[in-house]
This record gives C-alpha cells, structure tokens and sequence, in this order.
C-alpha cells in the first residue's frame, strides 16, 4: 500500500544518476517535478525523459544542466530550447514502441513520476488523460510516486492501477493543463473541407489537435456512423459523438468505443470523458499498433508535416536539422491507414509559412528528418487542394505537388527540381 507524503518528501527517492520518467501530456506531474527542481542543488546528473508536456519543466533550465539533463521522446515547446544549451537530448522511437523501450530494457527507469485520481472504494486511480507509455514505466521503474488529483478525470481502458501499485502518494487540487480551441483560418478552413471530402461514412479517424484537424471535424456534421481509434483527440470531437455522427459502430477492433492514449482539451473535454464508459484509454503499444490499427475498414489517418518534397517525402520532426517535435505516431497511423480496408492516408498542411516561405519544397532542407517515407503517402492535402501520390510516378508526383503549392512558388519549384535532377 502507498503512503501519503508531502511532495518535497516524495521527491526524495531521487538520487544523483537516476533516470526518471514524466507522465506524458496533459498529465504532467508538474507538482512532484517542480518538487525535484527544488533539490537540484542536491543532485548531480538526473536524467528525466518524457513524451511532450504541458505546463512548465523547470528542470529544463539550463543553469540547472549540472543537476538535470532532459531526454525528450517528443520534443515540446517547453523543453525545446534545451538541444540548442546541451542541456537536453533527443531519442528517436515511434510512440508504438516507447513502452517496449522500457520492457525490453533499452531504457532502465529508476523512479516514475504519475498523475492519477483518487483511489476509489475497491484502491483503484486512473491514469486519466494520458496512458502512453505510463504503464510500462510503472511496471520498470524501482520506484512510482504520483500526486492525486481529484481534478483528474478517471477512465477506463489500461490506465486504471490499484494503490498498492504506488510507493508514495502526493495529495494535490490542480486544474488539469489544457487548451481552448483556437480559431480557424480560412486557409485551415479550405483544408479541413478537402480532407473531409475524402472521409466516407463508416471511417475510422485518426486526428490530432489543433485548427486543421478542429476544421475537418466540423465538416462532418452531416456524416454517419464514423469511429474514432486516435493517439489523442481533443474538444473537436465532443459534439460530433453527442450528436451521434461518430457513434464507433462500424469499427473493425474496440467496436462501440473511442480509443486514443492521450488526450488534451478543455475543461469540458475532462467533464466529458470523466466516468465515460464510451471511451477507452489504451496503451501506445495497442492503440498505435499497426496491426491493429489496419483492422479498422475505411481507416483515415490525418496528420501534418514541416515540409513535404515533390515526391512525397514527409519530415515533421525538424527544420532542417534543428530537432522541433519528434516521430511521434505519424508512421504507426499512416502505415495503418494505407493497410486497411478502404483507408487513406493524409498528410494535411498550408501551403506556406507565416513568412510566405513555401512548405512544398523541391526538396527538403539539409539534415531535415523524413518522419513518413514517399512510398507511404496516399494524400497531400494544402488549402490549394488535394495531391493524389498513390501509384503514381515520380513525375506524375511533381505535377500533383506544384498544384497544390502556393501560386506564388509554383514555377520555382518546378524549376529547381529539374535543376537538382541535372546536377545529379
């Protein structure tokens, strides 16, 4: 049985050259890590690894370098700048495999960091919006403190664990992090009526946060019986499941359920999942897994890109050789989708950057990293329309790309693609 602790004291069980694991997303455990940051003057070479997280990571300050360096699976906005002080690495690995990273032993954990519930009547908390890669570092680490959360939402699937399961407890009362949803340009708008042109009734989605994929579920009020087999899903999908567009009948594996591994949204996604039988939290092992994912019939997968080149190479981890995010489950899901019955596979982006500079390009930056090969792609999808790559040539690839670029960069990079092939 775990014991309730102040966090200053959990934190404790930390020692110099540990290697602690974050619980992923909107779960962070920001108490129990400021609580760690607190003692940096104590500790020497702690490596703390962790998917994306919301909130701050104030062990990511590079003054702390001596005591903290951070070991990002997926690189978010708050760690970041830490590539860049050396106080910070990257480890590629697609969200599929992380857990394995754990069980097979490739990454030895000594301490995790989690974020549950309360326990209920029978000593079970839930992991609530964000599974991932948890479990499989609970079940590896030597040791597993949480702080518990009656903000935090209980649901079901993988994350629920009994409390003896835990070695110290941190009662906390924090609003759980999330995102509002932002508003939707009309370029995001024209791309999300593209993509969901493509969707038929009886898909099954995959789709991230944000206004692309918030504007293609806003076009599919009209649609019937769609399922939801995603890594995370936010707000956007909330209305569509009470109005019974997306209802997860038609599925091919998790019939009747929503499945993702993590989620981020606003208050009223919490409210909403909180207690929900309807959704179901997995493992990034299952829920990403391309087996199971190609099960679904009609599988449409929906992502984004940096950059895409004119044959169809997608990198969406770099800008140029400057790590920006990570693999993440871009491939698991694309891979997916290009398997199942019927499916496709998306990659959905404007055409061009805030600054006007092109994001088709003729070919990629120097050291940018092709997170999705050329020969995975079905659709390329910018505000400009939709490029169709499956089965065709590279050349036939070159003509779908220019279409769907910026008018303005439309000639140029034509011409230095021919160019780049007559100096090779």
């Amino acid at each position: 049985m775990g014991k309730y602790v102040s966090a200053a004291e959990a934190v404790k069980v930390v020692r110099s050259g540990d290697r602690v694991y974050v619980q992923a997303a909107a779960a962070a455990p920001s108490v129990l890590t400021k609580a760690l940051t607190d003692r940096a003057s104590e500790l020497r070479n702690v490596e703390i690894c962790h998917l994306h997280t919301e909130g701050e990571a104030p062990y990511a300050n590079p003054d702390l370098s001596e005591s903290f360096h951070v070991n990002s699976f997926f690189i978010g906005s708050n760690v970041r700048h830490t590539l860049a002080t050396g106080n910070g690495s990257y480890t590629p690995v697609f969200l599929s495999e992380l857990p394995l990273l754990f069980r097979k032993k490739a990454v030895h954990l000594d301490v995790v960091f989690i974020h549950v519930s309360p326990p209920d009547k029978h000593g079970y908390c839930s992991l609530g919006v964000s599974v991932e890669a948890t479990l499989a570092a609970i079940e590896n680490a030597k040791i597993v403190v949480a702080q518990v959360n009656p903000k935090m939402p209980r649901t079901f699937g993988d994350g629920i664990l009994h409390v003896s399961e835990i070695n110290y407890l941190v009662e906390v009362d924090e609003v759980i992090h999330g995102h509002g949803m932002a508003a939707i340009s009309p370029e995001e708008e024209k791309i999300g009526a593209f993509v969901a042109s493509l969707i038929e009734d009886r898909s099954t989605l995959q789709m991230g946060i944000g206004s692309i994929p918030n504007a293609a579920l806003a076009k599919l009020t009209n649609h019937k019986d769609l399922g939801l087999h995603t890594e995370m899903f936010s707000d956007g999908v909330i209305d569509l499941i009470e109005n019974d567009v997306i209802n997860c009948n038609y599925k091919g594996v998790n019939r009747g359920r929503a499945l993702a591994t993590f989620l981020i949204g606003s208050q009223r996604l919490y409210d909403f999942v909180n207690d929900n039988p309807f959704i179901e939290m997995r493992e990034s092992s299952y829920v990403n897994d391309t087996s199971v994912i190609r099960r679904n019939p009609r599988m449409v997968a929906i992502n984004s890109a940096i950059e895409v080149d004119v044959t169809g190479q997608v990198c969406a981890d770099s800008i140029g050789a400057k790590m920006y995010s990570g693999v993440g489950g871009q491939m698991d899901f694309i891979r997916g989708a290009s398997l199942s019955e019927g499916g496709k596979a998306i990659i959905a982006l404007p055409s061009v950057t805030k600054r006007g500079e092109s994001r088709i390009v003729p070919y990629l930056k120097q050291g940018a990293g092709v997170v999705t090969t050329r020969s995975h792609v079905h659709h390329i999808i910018t505000e400009n329309g939709i490029a169709d790559l499956y089965g065709k040539t590279l050349r036939k690839r070159l003509d779908e790309m220019v279409k769907i670029a910026h008018p303005d960069h439309q000639e140029w990079i034509e011409r230095e693609y021919f160019k780049m092939l007559k100096g090779s």
